[in-house]
């Protein structure tokens, strides 16, 4: 590594408040030879170290910071000291049968998400530079889990992100090693699920509301099953938006509610579900339809239909700051049609996964849909994702 990045004046601020990007405008010049990919210094205008990271001069993000000292010698041994820290991290904050081992800058490997499916590895490579780590970032995490008695039977790729193309990457999707039966069951919360890692969303499986799904369940249980996970009512009718395999909707289920419907616009996602309800024997209980949310939720205001539980978790309405503005209607929308659908004294669970949909403006966005359909909400409780998703701050 012979290249030096050296920042304009005044830039790098995003880097200096404990971030790992450096954009494409911040960068005065660089000295030395390099090719894109390749692990490089960085230096404040002034000479000042600020770290070492890999560059790509095709990203708009040129630069995501692997290390902040200027000696620390980014080899095998440095790779597995960040498994390593990662792997301890949640052995100490979630359930790890299933979980995100590897979540990108936030375990200091920028760039590559790990997620654990009982004994299947499923990896998302998204930046030029990590990917070249990526076999030894792979063979180290199977060594960290080896020492604790865990055997990975193989590793499925998902790098097919639109995202990688922006690094200059082609979208890659397959085996990395020997095949094997991309579905696989895993069991959370008590509920069992068949994950297709294969052509399920992203790595297969929404792991980062794992315990979100968990919360539903005390909204939802049986209370004549004094054992049963909860505190709050029996015999609930639950409706679950936006379900994609059924996820909440089994929740629901398996605590005791008495009839649950799940609704998403995808018959893959459908059809996964009511696959998962009958592995769970929920399958007279929990029933899914294929609809479009928006058109559905009317047509069952129409009808004259009441929930005692209204679950909501749409995609993201916004991915940019730019169309904010339409994410806000959307949320609104949504909310104040699930709002109609509440029982007097039931409850709301409503969800954004929009990064620039921050807590201040989605609770306003909620305030705002409540006063339009004349509801008085109380906050039961606010939470956000799993804590094997951790949050820079």
């Amino acid at each position: 590594m012979s290249a030096n990045v050296i920042l304009k004046k005044g830039e790098g601020r995003t880097l200096k408040a404990g971030g790992a990007w450096i954009y494409d405008n911040e960068i005065d010049k660089i000295e030395g030879e390099f090719k894109n990919g390749d692990m490089v210094f960085v230096s404040d205008f002034d000479g000042y170290p600020m770290g070492q990271g890999f560059i790509n001069t095709r990203s708009k993000i040129t630069v995501r910071i692997m290390t902040r000292k200027k000696d620390t010698v980014v080899d095998d041994a440095f790779i597995e000291m960040r498994v390593r820290d990662a792997w301890e991290y949640r052995k100490t904050t979630v359930d790890t049968s299933s979980c995100r081992l590897i979540f990108g800058e936030a375990d200091f490997l920028p760039g590559i998400v790990i997620d654990k499916f009982s004994d299947v590895l499923v990896v998302e490579s998204l930046a030029l530079g990590i990917d070249r780590f990526k076999p030894v970032i792979l063979d180290k995490l199977k060594k960290v889990l080896a020492e604790d008695g865990i055997s990975i039977r193989g590793v499925y790729e998902r790098s097919d992100a639109k995202v990688r193309l922006q690094e200059g990457m082609e979208r890659v999707k397959g085996f990395i090693g020997e095949p094997f039966d991309t579905k696989v069951e895993i069991v959370e919360n008590g509920v069992r699920y068949m994950v297709d890692v294969q052509d399920g969303q992203k790595t297969g499986f929404f792991l980062d509301q794992k315990y979100n799904r968990l919360a539903i369940q005390r909204l939802c249980k049986d209370k004549n099953n004094r054992r049963a996970v909860g505190r709050l009512a029996a015999g609930k009718t639950v409706l679950d938006c936006f379900t994609h395999t059924g996820s909440f909707a089994l929740n629901a289920g398996i605590a005791g509610a008495a009839s649950v419907l799940g609704v998403d616009a995808s018959e893959l996602g459908i059809a996964q579900a009511r696959e998962n309800a009958e592995l769970n024997g929920l399958s007279d209980r929990v029933t899914f339809q294929c609809a479009d949310v928006f058109d559905l939720l009317p047509e069952l205001e129409q009808k004259g239909e009441k929930f005692d539980v209204v679950i909501l978790d749409p995609p993201a309405f916004t991915k940019s700051r730019s169309s904010i503005k339409n994410a806000v209607k959307g949320y609104r929308e949504i909310n104040l049609r699930g709002m109609k659908l509440v029982k007097d004294g039931g409850y709301l669970a409503t969800c954004s996964c929009s990064h620039f949909m921050d807590p201040e403006l989605f609770t306003k966005t909620i305030r705002e849909a409540a006063a339009n359909v004349h509801k008085r909400l109380r906050q039961v409780e606010y939470r956000t994702q799993a804590a094997d998703h951790p949050i820079h701050i």
